[in-house]
Order: C-alpha cells, then structure tokens, then sequence
C-alpha cells in the first residue's frame, strides 16, 4: 500500500506495519491508525507517528528512555488489561514532542505517553497517576543531565 506523508513523501507500507489506537490520541479521537516512522540519523530515539487518514498529521515522538533511563511509566490495570498484558514494562513507550526553533527549547510530554503493544500492533495514549512527570520538559534539562 502507499500513503502520502507530511515527512517522508510518498511511502510503502504493508498492513503489518500499521498501529491501531481503538480510541485514537487526545484530541484527534477519529484518528484510529497510524504508522511509526524513524527520522533518518536518529537511532530510534526520534519518530513520527504519521496517521493513515490524514496524511498531514504526523506527530513527532521520541523513545523517553534515550531522555530520562530511568523513565517508568505506570499503567492502570484496566488499561493494562485493554492493551492486553500484565504489566507496563511489557509495552512501548513514545512521548509526543512539540518541535520548536531553537531546537532547545522543544518540549516533551512525559505525561501522557503513547503505550504500544508491539505484538497486537494496537495502541492508546494515556495520563500518567501522581506527580513524577509533566506535560512540558524542556529537551533541553535532558541535555544537561536531566532532573
């Protein structure tokens, strides 16, 4: 299959490689099906998670653990449950970036992170209990050390 894309331009992809979100992202909850593509030069730790119905909206995403190791995000257990495992170390995580100029001064959303379950291809974003992580960390603090 081919799809246009607001990064990459025109691409292939197979049905395997498409991600489900029952109840899309915050925000664009008609958005059920995406593709995660790296961004060349990145290692993975860079993304975009572009929708398949909207072929210009892409979110730019990065694995949290390139940021912060010790990230450890916590599931509820209904939504373990609706993301079909036991435990959240048993799903990806990707956080959502707001890319801005300078580079610096972007932020990332440790908040409320996309889980994935990579062997059902299925996923959701959350909202994270208590008060370890915010919506809005500058890419920067990570740079110099992190918090």
């Amino acid at each position: 299959m081919k799809i246009s894309t607001k990064y990459f331009g025109d691409i292939e992809y197979e049905k395997k490689d498409v991600l489900s979100f029952p109840k899309g992202l915050f925000a664009f909850e008609d958005e059920k099906e995406f593709l995660l593509l790296p961004f060349s030069g990145s290692e993975g730790a860079m993304l975009c998670l572009q929708s398949l119905g909207t072929p210009q909206l892409a979110f730019v995403v990065m694995n949290p653990f390139s940021l912060r190791q010790e990230y450890a995000p916590q599931l509820q257990p209904e939504e373990l449950k609706e993301m079909g495992v036991g435990d959240s170390r048993d799903l990806c995580f990707y956080v959502l970036c707001v890319v801005k100029n300078p580079v610096s001064s972007s932020t990332v959303n440790l908040k409320c992170p996309v889980a994935i379950n990579d062997e059902t291809r299925q996923g959701m974003q959350v909202i994270l209990e208590g008060d370890d992580y915010e919506m809005r960390h500058l890419l920067s603090e990570f740079a110099e050390g992190g918090k």
